[in-house]
């Protein structure tokens, strides 16, 4: 980003946080590891004020962090390469590019975009329907379980999805291992039929699996075209390796995808040495910043990207936006959330793309009068 347009005389007069309340359109079962995930969700928000203009981030940001932010010059935030520096990624980012954008009335896709040139329509980014959990625990019929989760998916592709990521490992807690690893396999055979021959199906274990289960249900999966599998077993370089040269044998074209939650410091060393094809951080930790620097580097190694964002519906939207500076970024992923006071009916979903708008900054439009209310309500303000 060219810092010559940020002017020296922008200071940061005032920072406010307050969580914003909403709800999945569907309540989320359990996966691999854990339990019911259910339909309430939250967004953790900084409303900044600079230049007596105002914009909305996503943000972890404390008060006392904040505290010495306020009367700050906006260009402190950045270093010579236009990038935000590192004590204010996470508290900052989002609010910072929303508002820049804001002010130069341009889409934070267009502040970081490099050589990709978007059109002047926005963008059209690939996404999946991350919402097919373990929703049919109570069932004992597993013809039944794959129907429930065939009707789950048949409500994702009437909303425009064409792309499914099914979490697999029912086998891991909830159910006996046999019984729900030949659950797994039903359902995800069952989804094939609902997403067609041309969607993309990606299956997410939680580490719920370990290497010989990853190859009894690839082997059983083999005609279904999984295009990734994702966290079968947490990051280990020689189960990698194993698992990587089995595939060659088998001349089984899936990715390995990993990197979400708390991954191995050397899953980076493991990709570019060919072990690991797509990484997953998360979007809002480390976040946007850094997932710049990192889609850099992946794509000099023809490695893809695919930020994890599940549980955050302000990062869906800048997941969007992040994709035009990475090559190889491969989707966004999309959680059906709505919050309350937070407007993002400027973005669609239709046949397996997420619409990003040419709106100013990450193209979101928030309620002022509920963001003040909420700060009054277990929020606070900096200024």
């Amino acid at each position: 980003m060219n810092l010559s347009g940020i002017d020296q005389d922008w200071v940061v007069e005032k920072i406010e946080f307050a969580k914003l309340h909403g709800e999945r359109a569907r309540s989320a079962g359990a996966n691999a590891r854990l339990g019911v995930h259910g339909k309430a969700c939250q967004v953790s928000l900084v409303r900044i004020t600079i230049d007596g203009k105002t914009a909305y981030g996503a943000s972890h940001i404390t008060k006392e962090q904040a505290d010495k932010c306020v009367g700050r010059s906006v260009r402190d935030f950045f270093d010579e390469s236009g990038k935000i520096v590192e004590p204010y990624r996470i508290g900052l980012e989002y609010p910072l590019l929303d508002w820049l954008g804001r002010r130069w009335n341009q889409p934070v896709y267009e502040l970081v975009r490099g050589n990709r040139n978007p059109s002047p329509s926005g963008l059209a980014v690939p996404c999946y329907d991350t919402s097919l959990y373990f929703d049919d625990l109570h069932l004992t019929d597993d013809k039944d379980a794959v129907k429930l989760i065939q009707e789950e998916a048949k409500q994702g592709y009437a909303k425009g999805h064409r792309n499914f990521k099914i979490k697999v490992g029912r086998g891991g807690m909830h159910m006996p291992l046999m019984e729900g690893t030949r659950r797994d396999i039903a359902i995800v055979e069952g989804v094939r039929e609902v997403a067609g021959p041309n969607g993309k199906l990606m299956i997410d274990a939680n580490n719920g699996y370990n290497l010989n289960l990853t190859k009894q249900v690839l082997t059983a999966l083999s005609d279904v075209g999984l295009y990734w599998i994702e966290e079968m077993f947490h990051e280990d370089n020689e189960l990698y390796k194993d698992l990587k040269t089995w595939l060659k044998e088998r001349d089984q074209r899936v990715l390995i995808a990993d990197g979400e939650g708390d991954a191995s410091p050397r899953l980076i060393d493991w990709a570019t040495q060919g072990y690991v094809d797509v990484l997953q951080y998360d979007i809002i930790h480390p976040g946007f910043t850094h997932w710049l620097e990192l889609g850099g580097k992946l794509d000099e190694h023809g490695l893809f990207t695919a930020p994890h964002c599940y549980g955050n519906a302000y990062g869906i939207y800048a997941t969007g936006h992040l994709s035009a500076a990475i090559q190889g970024f491969q989707f966004v992923e999309w959680d059906d959330i709505t919050i309350q006071g937070m407007d993002a009916s400027a973005y669609s979903v239709e046949e397996g793309k997420f619409y990003v708008p040419p709106k100013a900054g990450f193209g979101l439009d928030f309620d002022d009068d509920l963001f003040t209310y909420q700060v009054t309500q277990g929020g606070w303000k900096s200024e």
